[in-house]
């Protein structure tokens, strides 16, 4: 285990819960010499759980004699009692917004929405709500401009009530980015979120996501191997490491790292999407297409994965297939939410580039999240020399 994530020792742990009551057993473990360095027992009613955390959290820094800044004492020194049904209630919200599908993020809404319900003044529950309601935008489950309100709402809500809480500064800068086009703004947000918490590979994923949509790719990348080296069996951060090559161009290493994630997990969606395009502008084009037809049938035809298969079949020429996907999803838009960014790049794969600037200008309207990576994506590189393209880019207010 310690090999696998690099590290030279491990904790080992177990909970033990009888009614509000809480053991944490803990053990320090030298990783080359399976050598027990260090181990105790700490007992605590539920209610005081976060303190247990700050002070198992603390012991251990003193046991491997860590140096902790005062910034570290301060967040460490978290000992407001939390409600353990709210607690148990953001726990299963968490592990429903991790699976990134549009039941699990719906879930997790719901937990987390219970968790304030039962604790107004549980700051995490907020943080958490804010996230789930971003992700649901960002994966285009939700219209954005219903979303990004209630996720703003929520991450201002939770740093009310905790301003040290990283994960509300990371959803804050998603949030301001995709809906003002505020970057600078979006970049304060996510390097407080990182001094905040330099562990969190969370904060340090999306901001890589920002610097590439930015151009910056070289940061990008340097940004996705700490948060890869803070959690290396991530899906979502080992996926997303291969973002930034795909916006750079290097189609042939986007391939590799995103063939490497079938292989960690054959079922995670966001692979095939960013697999599919990768192939596509490699121009092995069948190969796009299977993928994205797989992605159509793993996904249980969501409109973002037809959307994908119906770019690819227009990029290789395959129009019937292409209208036909096309049709549908401007039919079912009329019912329900359907990404215009998507709707506009099947028009880009057709060459009807006055039909793809009119939806690219409705993702615009809506604030679609997609639309950050407008300066970059390599799917509308046939518009970049139009004129209404140069005004859209303009409009975004993009850094030079």
């Amino acid at each position: 285990m310690a090999r696998e994530l690099d590290v030279d020792a491990v904790i080992e742990g177990s909970v033990l819960r009888e009614g509000d009551q809480v053991r944490i057993t803990v053990q320090l473990i030298h990783g080359p010499t399976d050598r027990n360095l260090w181990g105790r027992s700490f007992d605590r009613e539920l209610r005081g759980i976060l303190a247990l955390q700050s002070e198992v959290a603390r012991a251990i820094a003193q046991e491997i004699r860590v140096a902790l800044t005062p910034e570290e004492q301060t967040l460490l020194s978290q000992d407001r009692p939390v409600n353990p049904e709210a607690h148990d209630a953001y726990l299963k919200g968490r592990h429903q917004w991790n699976k990134r599908t549009e039941a699990g993020l719906k879930k997790a809404i719901e937990y987390f929405q219970h968790a304030v319900e039962i604790d107004p003044d549980y700051a995490p529950g907020y943080a958490g709500l804010a996230d789930s309601y971003y992700v649901a935008a960002a994966r285009d489950f939700l219209s954005p401009k219903e979303a990004y309100v209630h996720a703003e709402a929520a991450a201002k809500r939770a740093l009310e009530l905790d301003d040290r809480l990283a994960e509300a500064h990371t959803t804050l800068a998603d949030v301001i980015g995709s809906s003002r086009h505020d970057w600078t703004g979006a970049e304060t947000q996510y390097k407080r979120a990182i001094e905040l918490n330099p562990s969190s590979s969370t904060a340090r994923q999306r901001y890589s996501i920002f610097l590439a949509a930015m151009g910056r790719y070289e940061e990008a990348l340097a940004e996705i191997k700490r948060a890869r080296e803070l959690d290396p069996l991530s899906l979502i951060i080992n996926e997303a490491t291969g973002w930034p090559l795909y916006l750079a161009r290097q189609y042939d290493q986007a391939i590799a790292q995103y063939r490497k994630m079938l292989e960690m997990e054959p079922t995670f969606l966001p692979t095939y999407f960013d697999l599919g395009r990768a192939y596509l502008h490699k121009g092995m084009v069948e190969d796009a297409i299977k993928v994205h037809m797989k992605l159509v049938a793993l996904s249980d035809s969501h409109p973002s994965a037809k959307a994908a298969l119906g770019h690819t079949y227009a990029v290789a020429g395959r129009k019937q297939a292409a209208l036909k996907i096309l049709n549908e999803l401007r039919e079912l838009s009329k019912r329900s939410y359907v990404s215009p960014y998507d709707i506009a790049r099947i028009y880009v794969g057709l060459g009807e580039k006055d039909q793809a600037l009119q939806w690219l200008e409705k993702a615009y309207e809506e604030r679609n999240s997609f639309l950050v990576n407008l300066k970059v994506d390599p799917d509308l590189d046939p518009l970049r020399s139009h004129p209404r393209f140069q005004d859209l880019r303009r409009r975004m207010n993009f850094p030079p």
